[in-house]
């Protein structure tokens, strides 16, 4: 990878640009014009994905009016989509947009900041990064990489993933291949499956090649675009282990700290709008490709049985107990689960009880 370089001034010319510019790891400041390279996880076919980060490039540039510049890539163009993570925090690169639960090796605490298994939903997680301590949290998890980030899209409740074998039962998990991120993939391998981490862009390929038996990736609209229907026959519901998935906007904390505060606020404020775009659009999109996956392409999409996510919310439990010896992630967890079930008191006797009523009438 090669390094950017960015420019420098002498003498009495120097004194008076410093007050105005940033001179920070691929940052290229001219007469307060800041140029950022931002590298995704994610291939540019996926334009609710990729098409967030490129979302934020363009607000950002409209909202300082060309102050900020924002260059995206895909993942796979200048690292590895897996790779991004490390290459802010190290300064290789001012910012990425990425899961923060492909990161969990580093901190199972990182999880929170996507998805817990049984977790939160779309208007939970935002609320607890709004409302909540969240963002207090997520910011002294980052500060230790050297990094803050912000949520940077959501793509609401997702679906369980693709299979080619029906599964009736916990028995029928059991020595599957599967593609599965997270804390999610740590619960299936508690129940026998061989849990392998990939990128978007290589699941298609790894069922095609017989590599995997099953995999998951979003929901309908971004999995058909993957091709998923191609190489898979069997679609669950519900997403256990992501009933919502919050991704994120990482900025090195050296650039972040260079930013004059006018900058930050509005990053920031660029940050939420793309995070509720994202979402906006996997609600828009999703049921009509749902729609076409079955009508179209006779795919048979089904529920887990009731065994089988039990099995998985024991293992869930079991996933939970081992990370607490982690000391952020015990920390994080209190405030969450209060959160959580703060909500959803609330939410059983407002928001649930209604849609109970509409969908069953």
């Amino acid at each position: 990878m090669k390094r950017r370089h960015f420019l420098t001034a002498s003498g009495a010319t120097a004194t008076a640009v410093a007050a105005s510019t940033v001179y920070s790891p691929n940052v290229i400041a001219r007469n307060r014009t800041f140029r950022l390279e931002m590298p995704t996880s994610w291939p540019a076919a996926l334009d609710n994905l990729y098409g967030t980060a490129e979302y934020f490039a363009r607000r950002i540039g409209e909202m300082t009016d060309g102050d900020v510049q924002v260059r995206t890539y895909p993942g796979g163009d200048q690292i590895g989509p897996l790779e991004v993570y490390d290459a802010v925090s190290s300064g290789a690169f001012s910012c990425c947009h990425t899961a923060p639960y492909y990161y969990i090796g580093q901190s199972p605490a990182h999880g929170f900041y996507t998805s817990i298994p049984f977790g939160m939903t779309l208007t939970e997680q935002n609320a607890w990064m709004l409302a909540g301590n969240g963002q207090k949290l997520w910011d002294e998890l980052n500060a230790r990489d050297n990094m803050i980030a912000f949520p940077g899209g959501n793509t609401s409740a997702q679906t369980g993933g693709w299979f080619n074998e029906r599964v009736e039962s916990p028995e029928d998990l059991r020595g599957l291949r599967m593609r599965f991120p997270g804390h999610g993939g740590r619960v299936m391998a508690k129940a026998g499956v061989n849990i392998q981490q990939l990128p978007g862009g290589e699941v298609y390929t790894a069922m095609d090649r017989g590599a995997l038996d099953a995999a998951e990736w979003v929901g309908p609209y971004d999995d058909m675009t993957l091709g998923m229907h191609e190489v898979a026959r069997y679609y669950y519901m519900p997403s256990w282990a992501e009933p919502s998935a919050m991704l994120g906007f990482y900025f090195n904390l050296d650039v972040w700290n260079d930013f004059p505060a006018d900058i930050q606020h509005q990053i920031k404020a660029c940050c939420y709008e793309a995070n509720s775009w994202m979402a906006a659009q996997y609600l828009s999109t999703n049921p009509e490709a749902l729609k076409t996956l079955q009508e179209e392409h006779g795919i048979e999409v089904l529920n887990f049985p009731d065994s089988v996510l039990d099995a998985f919310r024991e293992g869930a439990a079991e996933v939970h107990e081992e990370d607490m010896n982690d000391e952020m992630y015990a920390r994080i967890y209190e405030d969450w689960v209060a959160f959580r079930d703060k909500l959803r008191g609330w939410n059983q006797r407002t928001t649930y009880q209604y849609r109970d009523y509409i969908f069953n009438r």
